[in-house]
């Protein structure tokens, strides 16, 4: 079991210097963020649930225990580009990024707990 240092947050919410290297980990860019202002070390979409799984998904949090476990079997097949973020979180802190409004209930909070 690893201890990286991983946070959480809300891509809208502002940069702080105690977020590390920002990384987006959402597979559509979010409304109204400009690029330049995301303060982004790397935005890893390859990294998202499949389209079908986001869909099916909704973020309904009855849902919520079996996306976390179809999405665990998706990231077994991205091997590469979860590789490319544990290289960061080796580095130090890393802070995933995230758009969606339920703060419970999203990828960037299933990927933390993978990575864990």
């Amino acid at each position: 079991m690893s201890s990286y240092a991983i946070a959480i947050k809300r891509v809208y919410e502002p940069i702080d210097d105690s977020d590390g290297q920002r990384v987006l980990v959402d597979r559509l860019w979010p409304r109204g963020v400009k690029k330049e202002d995301a303060g982004l070390a790397l935005w890893l979409k390859d990294i998202a649930p499949s389209d079908e799984l986001r869909k099916w998904f909704g973020h309904d949090p009855e849902l919520w225990a079996e996306f976390q476990k179809r999405y665990r079997e998706e990231l077994k097949d991205k091997g590469d580009v979860v590789q490319e973020l544990r290289g960061l979180l080796a580095k130090g802190k890393v802070t995933l990024l995230f758009g969606a409004h339920d703060e419970k209930h999203n990828n960037a909070v299933a990927l933390a707990e993978y990575l864990k």
